[in-house]
């Protein structure tokens, strides 16, 4: 067993090693990802600490290979079972057990704050259609290292060793307990993104927009090999499914797991950044190829965010077939209903131009305006997220059109009768059709003494 002292991350208790190798037992533990990652940044290149990770845990049983592990508990439910009952049920906030994978997701109520675990089963995956999810089985440490993207995220830093089995070398004196089988401490010194073998694309493209929100988080860029294998990629594009071929038929890694890196890149990293670099490697026909080629995308979703609109959306709206790859992309109802109102919108504002003139409908009373933009089927993101595309791109009905959907959005929207119902009823009105009419009324009234 190795002595858990190398193991210092700032922020966490220094006695939290000691019980993570007690909870291993005579199985191999290993810190794995982002947090060795980060740590050598920090300890060895002297980044500034970017605080405290979740942790991503690999749990290798001590018996392998000769355990046939299939057919026994997972090492990783083991091991998170062993350390729920060292740190207490009253320390434990969330715990579950997924039995697809062998893997456990912990939750701790640590001195410092909540502590998230990831804790994993070593396993080893293959790819027998490219795009797909993989299969799965239980492996070795080094098979679950070399199932990574990047190699500065294919280290792993031991935390306990079986009786028997010898300790790596030490890896450019950085840490003697670090496994570093990809060249990922080299990567980290020349500050580049460096798959890990050439089919890395083919398995998986989604490893492209993972890149990117590293590259945006640590300011570093695609090695050329690995840029190189993306053009390939692309060039042969060696999935089932092509663009124009009905979108419900992509594979995972086209649909539902390429939505999910996008909503992580535009949740949490810096996504002008990262947008940026995936523009800039030619990534984006991934999404759509008219993305490649859009120049608005920045000034859009900006706009997008202040107007509280979900940036996927907005970034899709250039998209040849918008309804499409949101369909392809699996988006939430929501996100999918705005786009479905988005082009209803452009319809119905295209035939009015093209029935009264863009001069004519520019000039139309508020009154009139709100009929149009509060017609059912439309909603005010729909107005937002046309004034956002125009606003972007310097043209269309969206920036022709700008100063009354301003003037709507800001103001004509939210002015109501200067009566109420109930004014209306105690002056004798009944209740009614006449009411609700009468009330429009008195709205499109006080909306024309407005200016447009």
């Amino acid at each position: 067993m190795l002595p858990p002292s190398a193991f210092e991350v700032p922020g966490l208790p220094p006695a939290f090693p000691a019980l993570l190798v007690r909870a291993a037992g005579a199985d191999r533990l290993a810190l794995v990802g982002g947090a060795v990652r980060d740590l050598l940044l920090h300890r060895v290149h002297q980044d500034p600490w970017l605080g405290v990770p979740d942790l991503d845990l690999v749990v290798e049983p001590g018996a392998w290979p000769g355990i046939q592990t299939e057919a026994a508990i997972a090492p990783a439910h083991r091991l998170a079972r062993r350390l729920r009952e060292l740190v207490g049920l009253e320390r434990l906030l969330a715990y579950q057990e997924h039995g697809a994978y062998g893997t456990v997701e912990l939750e701790l109520d640590l001195p410092d704050g909540p502590l998230l675990l990831d804790v994993a089963s070593a396993r080893l995956e293959t790819y027998p259609e490219a795009g797909e999810n993989p299969l799965v089985r239980f492996g070795s440490l080094d098979d679950d290292l070399a199932r990574r993207d990047f190699s500065i995220n294919a280290m792993a830093l031991l935390l306990s060793q079986p009786a028997g089995m010898p300790a790596p070398p030490a890896q450019d004196g950085a840490f003697p307990e670090l496994l570093d089988p990809h060249g990922g401490q080299r990567d980290l010194a020349s500050r580049q993104l460096r798959l890990l073998h050439d089919a890395s694309l083919r398995d998986d493209p989604t490893r492209i927009v993972r890149g990117a929100r590293y590259a945006a988080r640590l300011g570093f860029e695609l090695a050329p090999e690995s840029l190189e294998q993306l053009r390939r990629t692309l060039a042969t594009w060696p999935w089932a499914w092509r663009p124009g071929d009905p979108p419900q038929r992509a594979p995972s890694a086209l649909g539902t797991r390429l939505r999910m890196e996008l909503e992580l890149l535009l949740e949490r990293e810096a996504w002008p950044l990262a947008l940026a670099a995936l523009q800039r490697w030619g990534a984006l026909p991934l999404i759509d190829a008219a993305l490649q080629h859009d120049r608005g995308w920045h000034l859009r979703l900006r706009w997008a965010e202040r107007l509280g609109l979900p940036l996927l959306p907005a970034l899709l709206v250039v998209a040849a077939e918008p309804l499409a790859v949101a369909e392809r992309l699996q988006l939430p109802h929501r996100q999918h209903r705005l786009l479905v109102q988005w082009l209803e919108l452009e319809r119905r504002l295209a035939v009015a131009a093209s029935e009264h003139g863009i001069g004519a409908l520019a000039r139309w009373s508020p009154s009139r305006w709100c009929g149009l933009l509060e017609a059912p089927g439309l909603s005010a993101d729909a107005v937002a997220l046309v004034l956002a595309a125009g606003l972007a791109s310097q043209s269309g009905l969206g920036h022709l059109l700008r100063r009354p959907l301003w003037r709507w959005w800001g103001r004509w929207r939210h002015l109501r009768a200067e009566v109420s119902a109930g004014d209306l009823l105690a002056a004798g009105m009944v209740p009614g059709p006449a009411l609700g009419e009468r009330l429009r009324q008195l709205r499109a009234e006080r909306l024309d003494r407005e200016r447009i």
